[in-house]
C-alpha cells in the first residue's frame, strides 16, 4: 500500500527524471568498478588490501566477487527490487568511502577520492526516494506512483 501522498505532475516529472540520472550516474561509476574485478583483477587485489586489509584476493575470487556486484547493479539500474539493490549499492559505495578515510587526511594529494562524497549523496538520496525513481524502472506490484 502506498503511504506517500499524491505529488503534483509539476514535481512528479521533474524527479522521476532526476532520479533516472542519478541512478544513471551511479551506474556507471558502479559499472566501471564492478569490471575492473574482470579486466584487472591484479588491481582489486591491491584495493582489497591497501583498503580493506585482505591479502587472500585471488583472481578467482575476484571474478566470483564482480558477477555478485554485476548482478546487483544490473538490477539496480533496472529499478528492481528498489529497497534491497539501492540499499545494496548504497553499502558498498558507503563502505568504500568510510574505508578511505586514510585519503582525506591528505587532502591535496588525494582530492578524487572526494568525489565519492556527493556520489554516496546520491545513493541516499536514491534510496531514501526510491518509490519515486520510476522512469524506466521496472514497475512495483505494491506502489502507485
Amino acid at each position: 500500500m502506498n503511504t506517500h501522498a499524491a505529488m503534483p505532475d509539476t514535481l512528479s516529472k521533474p524527479l522521476s527524471r532526476s532520479l533516472l540520472m542519478l541512478r544513471l550516474g551511479v551506474f556507471v561509476v558502479m559499472l566501471m568498478w564492478t569490471l575492473d574485478k574482470f579486466v584487472n583483477p591484479e588491481h582489486t587485489g591491491k584495493v582489497f588490501s591497501a583498503f580493506y586489509g585482505v591479502d587472500w584476493l585471488n583472481q578467482h575470487l575476484s571474478a566470483v566477487i564482480g558477477v555478485f556486484e554485476l548482478l546487483l547493479i544490473l538490477a539496480f539500474v533496472a529499478g528492481l527490487w528498489r529497497r534491497w539493490t539501492y540499499g545494496g549499492v548504497l553499502i558498498i559505495h558507503a563502505v568504500s568511502t568510510f574505508m578511505s578515510y586514510k585519503q582525506y587526511m591528505a587532502a591535496f594529494d588525494n582530492l578524487l577520492f572526494f568525489a565519492a562524497w556527493p556520489m554516496l549523496a546520491a545513493c541516499l538520496a536514491l534510496y531514501w526516494l526510491r518509490d519515486w525513481d520510476t522512469l524506466l524502472a521496472v514497475p512495483s506490484r505494491n506502489r502507485q506512483l
